[in-house]
């Protein structure tokens, strides 16, 4: 049969109002109807094919808005005169504006009065899958995936993701969400509603995470390596889905192992104390830990600690929209009988870091390094000079605990 353009709100049956709804445009390729039904009152199409599908935003948008008139409008009294009974999707597209999901191929089961009995979804690749079958008012989601990448926000790979909830067609409660991701795991749960814009919370446990390729794609610019564990608690609330990374709230604790921070070396900025500066090189750390809130785009690294051999350090960082680094750190050097507490200053960018002397600092190691000589006299001096500063100099507010 010729390939019939289909357009929203063109149904010409009760039960093929929301089917035609939500298409946006597509192509109906073939529509097989039952014969026996042609002698009765109410004619059954079978199956109906429809390629190229295209889901917009407004579509979904106005979901709502459908589900409210069809709730509202009085029940019929007499049957249908046309029924379908089944929908396959070919090559169908979620498009959200900057962001799009598929294509993906459906199969979707339609009782007698024109609601979904069961749904299988399956992108093309094979990749992800998903299974969503009627419990009473509510509807039951399984859905895994292999090799996929997250279609928005940052571009990460799952090498396994499980996840199985219930949704209604306001919203979803998925609460089992089991990952395995760039050597690590994560598991957790979340919710989702779209009643009014779109709504999103929830909260996620990760355990031995490999930062190298991960802290790039959270945030390009950022090198760093080692294991990651935290525990992440999020929400977001947007207007559409393509907004929802940028209104993205993120709190966590963390813990990283056996990494490194590339691009500063704060051993050396702490012992050669040179006034402009120090860039370059790297850190390595048996322990990182600390406190991160990401909101609008933006980091705070609080009660950050790092522990490697001869130097331990504590302090706070944080990133800007424009990653622009800003913030404290106090490192502490040991020597072969002596050490030093030397403040540092963060700043440049994620892609140049800079750290510089405090001005105490700088000052009591030249002090030190008149009176004592080079070495000691220097380390005294940093330490005297840090000590002053702290306790005379602008300290900085505490973040209240949550």
């Amino acid at each position: 049969m010729p390939r019939d353009r289909v357009k929203s709100y063109c149904s010409p049956a009760p039960n093929l109002t929301l089917v035609s709804r939500l298409l946006g445009v597509g192509f109906v390729t073939v529509m097989i109807p039952d014969l026996f039904s042609l002698l009765q009152s109410t004619k059954v199409i079978k199956r109906v094919d429809i390629d190229s599908l295209s889901l917009t935003r407004k579509a979904i948008d106005n979901i709502p808005a459908w589900i409210k008139a069809d709730a509202d409008a009085p029940q019929q009294q007499t049957p249908p005169l046309l029924r379908v009974e089944s929908l396959r999707l070919t090559n169908a597209l979620v498009n959200f504006g900057k962001t799009s999901l598929g294509p993906f191929d459906a199969r979707i089961s339609l009782n007698d009065t024109g609601a979904p009995k069961d749904a299988s979804i399956a992108t093309q690749d094979g990749k992800l899958k998903a299974l969503i079958t009627p419990a009473g008012s509510k509807y039951l989601i399984d859905a895994s995936a292999k090799s996929w990448t997250l279609p928005a926000g940052p571009a990460l790979v799952f090498d396994e993701l499980i996840v199985k909830g219930v949704a209604t067609l306001n919203d979803a409660d998925l609460g089992e969400i089991r990952a395995g991701l760039y050597g690590g795991t994560v598991t957790g749960k979340t919710t989702v509603s779209w009643r009014k814009g779109l709504q999103l919370g929830g909260a996620l446990d990760v355990r031995g995470l490999e930062l190298t390729q991960v802290a790039a794609l959270l945030s390009p610019g950022t090198r760093m390596s080692g294991k990651l564990s935290a525990k992440l608690v999020f929400s977001a609330s947007a207007a559409s889905a393509d907004q929802i990374v940028n209104a993205l709230r993120l709190e966590t604790r963390f813990d990283v192992r056996n990494g490194a921070l590339h691009g500063v070396d704060i051993e050396k900025a702490a012992t050669n104390l040179i006034k402009q500066g120090t860039t370059g090189g790297e850190t390595r750390f048996e322990e990182l830990s600390g406190h991160l809130v990401m909101e609008r785009g933006g980091y705070r690294f609080t009660r950050l600690k790092i522990a490697s051999g001869t130097l331990a350090a504590d302090g706070n960082v944080s990133i800007s929209t424009r990653k622009e680094l800003s913030g404290r750190i106090n490192a502490q050097i040991k020597a072969v009988g002596a050490s030093a507490n030397v403040p540092l200053n963060v700043a440049g960018t994620l892609d140049s870091p800079l750290l510089y002397p405090t001005a105490g600092t700088v000052a009591g190691a030249a002090v030190g390094t008149a009176i004592l000589g080079p070495g000691l006299g220097t380390s005294a001096g940093a330490k005297v000079g840090g000590w002053a500063e702290n306790l005379f100099g602008k300290k900085e507010k505490k973040t209240p605990k949550k």
